[in-house]
């Protein structure tokens, strides 16, 4: 293993919760608008089941589409710049964006120690080091956290739109990322804590798949994909060892098991 290729939000910076905060405040005004025009009765969005099964991990507009089809809801698509109060697709979407932006100035941007640890650790390694990540906003919260001088490269949401690469589940943005590095796959590990994201390191044929869990899915997250479930990176160091594991054998299942990377 030559690389790390990792996730932002609830990997590296606690923006996750910032994120769902801002995805409930936003579905739940669009619910009630709703359910006042049409009669249907408001039902709100979960923070919990909702946000992890249809939105966290995915681009925005994905996201949207996502948990709204699990209403029965079908908006239509617009365009990427469609203002915030337009009942589209990618309205809803930047209606979201708005309410994160406001939180990340008033409130910053924390990262995870553990995680910082373990960067650290791969930089003095010589591993090579990329974020991948669904957000618009990826270089804004990275520069925000810090973090610009342990990273080597980024994939983010705009980026995924400059070249058409699909979102996660897809592998996509991960396969981009390795080759921003001049690495396959193989000699790549993937650490995520959203689903989506675990299934996009499947997916793309990735040396080792580490999912993190900050919210209490270790058996989803290794039931999608993952080779081994932490709670922190700084648990993969605290092991004894911060060196990658060797990858699978090709066609190998996961073993589920706790291991290092």
């Amino acid at each position: 293993m030559t690389a790390c290729l990792f996730d932002l939000d609830g990997v590296l910076t606690q923006t996750a919760r910032v994120h769902n905060a801002a995805w409930t405040k936003t579905f739940d005004e669009f619910l009630r608008q709703r359910a006042a025009a049409t009669g249907e009765p408001f039902q709100p969005f979960d923070p919990g089941p909702d946000y992890n099964r249809y939105v966290d991990g995915r681009p925005r507009a994905d996201g949207v589409r996502s948990f709204l089809a699990s209403r029965g809801i079908v908006l239509p698509e617009g365009s990427p710049d469609d203002p915030p109060d337009a009942d589209t697709v990618n309205g809803v979407g930047n209606r979201k964006n708005v309410l994160l932006l406001e939180q990340l100035r008033t409130a910053g941007v924390e990262v995870y120690p553990g995680s910082v640890r373990y960067l650290k650790a791969a930089t003095a390694a010589g591993l090579r080091r990329a974020v991948v990540t669904a957000s618009a906003n990826g270089r804004e919260v990275v520069a925000a956290a810090g973090l610009e001088a342990l990273l080597e490269a980024r994939v983010d949401g705009l980026v995924a739109r400059e070249q058409k690469l699909r979102g996660k589940p897809q592998p996509d943005t991960f396969l981009a990322g390795a080759r921003i590095l001049g690495v396959d796959p193989a000699q790549a590990a993937v650490f995520e804590d959203a689903l989506s994201g675990v299934a996009a390191g499947r997916a793309g044929g990735f040396g080792y798949v580490i999912g993190v869990d900050r919210v209490g899915q270790a058996d989803e997250l290794l039931a999608h994909g993952a080779d081994v479930v932490v709670k922190d990176l700084a648990d993969l160091l605290d092991a004894g060892d911060a060196a990658p594991p060797v990858p699978r054998t090709p066609g190998q299942a996961p073993t589920g098991e706790r291991g290092l990377a």
